[in-house]
């Protein structure tokens, strides 16, 4: 049986570009994993091995990896920095034990690092932070200390010191053991030699030891006596300390390094070795029955428990469909039989592959602790539980965002049309935040997703990877619609064709509700004007009628319905009659109710060089963006601002051209807000023009 506690689950996050797929490969090479060192500028990293990724440099999803150190088995999970693959990031923290935030040395904190961020806070996952590329100009591993507990509000437990910046980074100062690891010009991760701290840092690493000792101390009270009586703690009792306080989240050991030139890589190794935990340290999963209630159970890690394994990603390859798997407990033979507990069908386990990037290793069996991959799963998707059949439960699933972009696509020739039903199919089964619909009006395909690289990304996919040429209509906005004012209203359906009829009448009131409560649904009917069993089909009358607003048919936000009162006939009344009486009564009030569209907000973060921060504002006002505020850096500024997604299509063009290829900018879905009158009478002038088309 394998010792879990020699088990890090771990993932490597952060902003796009600050170096998290670099991290990865010189883990790899300095475990043994891979001999030659992938570049990603290169297109050459083990874990980018998407056409896709390699040509534009990014991550798009998660790849998984496995590697030793120590003694130790690990196994990795980088994952994506650009904003639009946010779920990627989401769905491997939630099976995560551990992660390793990267930084920038010369961006800092930058906005998908704080989004990362949160995903983690929420996941509650165990982490190390790596200050990486202080070898760039700029880089200032202090500044990027003080943001992460400004901008993050985390309290970072400073582990080295770096010797040098930008070109004269050479290595660090290990705070624990009073030593300066120094590498060599070679390049190569294991040239490094054990120094005496240089002459002009001593007063400095003595300061921050100290600090690292006081914060570190807190976590026992036996050695705070100590400590405050004079008596220094041993590295073995700090160390433990530091472990117990790292899984509490109570601070974050941090690091420095450049992993582009291979130095100060093994610390962190040895740091998630030390300080993150094992399966068996982390919160065990909370168990629920089939209508998503806790059961009070939870999923202990023990490879002699019930199985209970949650699909966090599925990806189609030349072999077939992987399903990546987290085992929580309980161990999978190959051949095995588990109960799907969505789905509430069975899975045979044909295949069990331990993966490297694209490459595979077949396995035997599983047990709790690993990440490995099913091959060949028929109706399993991300989010599903897998478990014991004589012994069922549901692992906490995961809640995916709705998308706010979508375009229409249309096969270029007949012969693609069925390729691109069972490509889409498979794409949708792969990534949960991408959807696809089929307007019944106009016969279009409808792909939906979190941007417009999420989207491109899909369409060059559909062309490479399944080999279908599409067509691709212009982005359209994701609008909603709500009411803003209160109103009551009677509706009575009455219909008599011999035999029995049907009848149904009630009085309502349909208010705005609390901004994202959705739809709510409430009965005051006293008396048995409207018998009880016959609420929950007026509720179902009007919460169907809800995915259709009056204004432009898009779906309907934040409504309140309230029964009042009505009548009913002992023969003709039925669910049925009251179901059709509420959705009437919804086309006929919803319009009495001055009823808004709403527009997708962004919040969007622009880094810009200082002499284009006035352009920049300009253009960001034109797109009718309000300006949340702005933070100077030592290579540029930082511009908060939340805007319309509307008016932000195609805006990296425009960003370039105004700051000559040097500025960036990332958004994410904030909120939804009233679209101004304006823009509201064009958006529902072009729907009804598009409907008037389609007939």
């Amino acid at each position: 049986m394998t010792d879990l506690t020699n088990y890090r689950n771990i993932g490597i996050f952060a902003h796009v570009d600050a170096g998290k797929t670099t991290t990865t490969e010189r883990i790899l090479k300095l475990t043994g994993k891979v001999h030659k060192t992938g570049e990603v500028h290169d297109g050459e990293a083990t874990t980018d091995f998407m056409d896709q990724e390699r040509e534009r440099g990014i991550t798009i999803q998660s790849a998984a990896t496995s590697c030793e150190w120590d003694g130790h088995r690990l196994n990795i999970i980088d994952t994506p920095g650009h904003v639009d693959f946010t779920i990627e990031v989401y769905r491997s923290l939630k099976v995560l034990d551990g992660g390793v935030g990267v930084f920038c040395g010369s961006g800092g904190v930058e906005p998908q690092s704080e989004t990362n961020w949160r995903y983690a806070n929420d996941s509650e996952v165990a982490r190390i932070i790596l200050v990486n590329k202080l070898d760039r100009l700029g880089a200032d591993f202090y500044r990027v200390v003080d943001q992460v507990k400004n901008v993050l509000g985390a309290v970072p437990l400073v582990m080295v010191l770096p010797i040098g910046t930008e070109d004269d980074f050479v290595g660090v100062v290990d705070l624990l053991t009073r030593k300066a690891l120094v590498w060599d010009d070679s390049g190569l991760p294991e040239n490094f030699t054990e120094e005496e701290i240089p002459a002009d840092m001593v007063d400095k690493v003595e300061e921050y030891r100290e600090q690292l000792i006081e914060t570190a101390v807190e976590q026992d009270d036996d050695l705070m006596e100590a400590y405050l009586e004079g008596e220094e703690p041993s590295i073995e009792d700090l160390k433990r300390c530091i472990r117990k306080g790292t899984i509490a989240l109570d601070f974050f050991p941090t690091y420095c390094g450049s992993a582009f030139k291979n130095k100060g890589i093994q610390p962190v190794l040895n740091a998630v070795v030390d300080f993150l935990p094992n399966p068996v340290e982390v919160e065990p999963q909370p168990e629920v029955d089939m209508e998503g209630n806790e059961t009070g159970e939870k999923a202990i890690v023990d490879p002699e428990g019930p199985v209970r394994a949650l699909a966090f990603k599925i990806m189609d390859d030349r072999f077939g469909a992987l399903t990546f798997t987290r085992i929580y407990s309980g161990t999978v033979n190959k051949g095995d039989t588990l109960l799907n507990t969505f789905t509430g069908k069975t899975e045979r386990i044909g295949r069990i592959v331990e993966m490297h990037a694209d490459d595979r290793i077949e396995l035997d069996k599983c047990q709790a602790g690993d990440i490995v991959a099913f091959v060949g799963l028929k109706n399993t998707q991300t989010g599903h539980t897998l478990a014991d059949q004589k012994n069922p439960a549901t692992l906490e699933p995961m809640v995916f965002p709705d998308p706010v972009i979508s375009i229409a696509i249309a096969p270029k020739d007949k012969a693609g049309a069925e390729k691109l039903g069972i490509a889409l199919n498979k794409m949708m089964q792969e990534d949960p935040s991408f959807r696809v619909e089929t307007d019944e009006e106009s016969g279009e395909t409808i792909i939906k997703g979190m941007g417009e690289l999420h989207l491109d990304i899909k369409v060059d996919i559909l062309k490479r990877t399944h080999s279908v040429e599409v067509e691709v209509g212009k982005p359209q906005v994701a609008y909603r619609e709500t009411i803003t004012k209160k109103i009551e209203d009677s509706y009575t359906h009455k219909k008599q064709s011999g035999g029995s009829g049907q009848y149904a009448k009630i009085d309502y009131t349909v208010e705005p509700a609390e901004q994202n409560a959705g739809f709510e649904f409430e009965s005051k009917v006293t008396g048995g004007n409207v018998p009880r069993e016959f609420w929950p089909a007026v509720q179902k009358g009007f919460a169907l009628s809800m995915e259709k607003g009056t204004l432009a048919g898009f779906p309907l936000l934040d409504v309140k319905v309230t029964l009042m009162d009505g009548a009913f006939h002992p023969v003709d009344s039925s669910a049925v009659a009251y179901e059709i009486a509420a959705k009437a009564a919804y086309r006929q009030s919803i319009p009495k109710a001055a009823p808004q569209l709403m527009e997708p907000v962004m919040k969007v973060d622009v880094f810009t060089p200082e002499d284009h921060v006035g352009d920049v504002i300009g253009d960001l006002n034109r797109r009718r963006a309000m300006i949340q505020g702005q933070e100077a850096g030592t290579t540029g500024v930082r511009i908060k601002a939340d805007a319309p997604l509307a008016e932000m299509f195609g805006y990296i063009g425009d960003l370039r051209t105004m700051t000559s290829g040097r500025g960036q900018f990332s958004m994410e879905f904030s909120h939804y807000s009233a679209c101004p009158n304006s823009v509201a009478e064009e958006v529902i002038k072009e729907v009804k023009a598009r409907e008037a088309e389609a007939k």
